[in-house]
């Protein structure tokens, strides 16, 4: 029976997590700090509750600087959730704003503002969307779903990765997005700006903050809202907080375990909402209550009962971040996540005969290394993960929808696990080499 220390897991989701943050969570489960209750047994309105929620909070704040305009929430529904939440939310602030201009405009004449609102959407709505990956792409199908009713054009795909190649392994250069262009420029402006930071499926990796985004200025009076998926590499670099109007992120890759979901918000966002009653009466939906983040942030993320335990993982895992790099904070973690990715590419280059890495180089994820084995040689990948089982290497197995290898190297995986499967690797190589 192999020990937790025999085993090097590089699965994609649920990824692996601090053995210390396991081991404090398995008597949290119990007896948590001594009051005879187990954490997953408690109220999620009691001061125990909130005092998690406040602290992961602080944690949360600390490592990614987030500044006084934004909000965090705690939310179910994981990433997938979100593609919807994205949607209701953003698109009831474009509403809201569209509104008040025609109120200031109209002397509050309640049916001529509904006939204008309901012509700008139809003439005007957009949702601009980067598909680089599986889960943009996911994310896109949503908002093209929830709109459908309305009619087949407020879904602006700008980019789609696949338009040479068929495959998800580049990103076009940024002179080749069809943004909708800003209010500002004379255009009628999206309600929001989609992408997925890193696509977990795919191994693509955005290396910064695209630069057609760098300039703006996050707050309410900026016409380009910013919208980021960062599921699968939260924690795991620096994030300037104040150029995004949302970031979200479920907590099952590097943050914690399933069944929570970070959202942080930019609080104008909150604040910008208009009555139900108008929005059916433009024709678009309200968000649904546990969707709703103004309902949320206005209830301290405990409108409905929250998984505690789960909050309270995450932040045992944020506070260890900054136990670890100290003053550093992210930027220490990001370090260490070039250094171990860089140690798996660089095999994988040495041996690039056997092994061909999926997307482009510029373009690599640090999180997700997405490689196929002799142009995708079904029997030697099968062999390949074989092997790697019989040294307690495991995870590695790509994702069902495109096979393949697929090594995750989330912020809990050490060094040391790295460096075996680095080892694992050439030896494999030199064997196929002199098959």
């Amino acid at each position: 029976m192999p020990s937790r220390q025999d085993v090097a897991y590089f699965g994609a989701g649920p990824a692996p997590l601090p053995t210390k943050v396991l081991e404090d969570g398995a008597e949290a489960f119990v007896n948590f700090q001594n009051t005879g209750l187990s954490l997953a047994e408690i109220s999620h309105r009691s001061s125990t509750a909130n005092k998690v929620l406040a602290e992961t909070k602080a944690a949360l704040t600390a490592l990614l600087d987030i500044p006084e305009s934004h909000d965090i929430l705690f939310m179910h529904g994981g990433g997938s959730g979100e593609f919807s939440a994205v949607v209701f939310n953003m698109v009831a602030m474009w509403v809201e704003k569209r509104r008040r201009e025609a109120e200031a405009e109209l002397d509050k004449d309640d049916q001529k503002i509904i006939e204008r609102v309901k012509q700008q959407i139809h003439e005007n709505l957009r949702l601009d969307y980067l598909v680089t990956g599986s889960w943009s792409l996911k994310a896109c199908q949503e908002a093209a779903n929830l709109l459908q009713p309305l009619g087949d054009n407020f879904v602006n795909v700008a980019v789609d990765s696949r338009q040479k190649t068929g495959k998800f392994d580049n990103i076009p250069s940024e002179d080749t997005w069809t943004l909708t262009p800003t209010r500002s420029k004379g255009g009628k402006g999206s309600a929001f700006v989609y992408y997925c930071d890193n696509e977990t499926v795919d191994g693509v990796e955005f290396p910064t903050l695209p630069k057609c985004f760098d300039q703006a200025s996050g707050d309410a009076s900026d016409d380009v809202s910013i919208v980021a998926d960062m599921s699968s590499n939260f924690l795991s670099r620096c994030v300037d907080v104040s150029k995004y109007a949302v970031i979200f992120g479920g907590a099952q890759k590097n943050i914690g375990i399933t069944d929570v979901t970070l959202v942080i918000v930019r609080k104008d966002i909150l604040s910008c909402q208009p009555p139900p009653s108008f929005l059916h009466a433009v024709g678009i939906w309200s968000p649904p209550t546990v969707l709703n983040w103004s309902v949320l942030a206005k209830n301290n993320s405990l409108y409905n009962t929250m998984p505690i335990f789960s909050i309270w993982i995450a932040g045992e895992v944020m506070r260890g971040l900054l136990t670890i790099h100290g003053n550093k904070g992210l930027a220490g973690q990001e370090e260490l996540a070039n250094k171990k990715a860089k140690i798996l590419y660089d095999t994988l280059d040495k041996y690039a005969d056997v092994y061909h890495v999926v997307p482009n180089r510029s373009i690599r994820s640090r999180m997700n290394i997405c490689f196929r084995i002799r142009g995708g040689d079904s029997d030697q990948e099968k062999t390949f993960l074989e092997y790697a089982e019989a040294q307690l290497l495991q995870g590695l197995k790509g994702h069902r929808s495109v096979g393949g290898i697929r090594v995750s190297n989330y912020n809990a995986v050490p060094l040391e696990n790295v460096q075996k499967l680095a080892s694992y690797l050439e030896d494999f190589a030199k064997k196929s080499q002199s098959a």
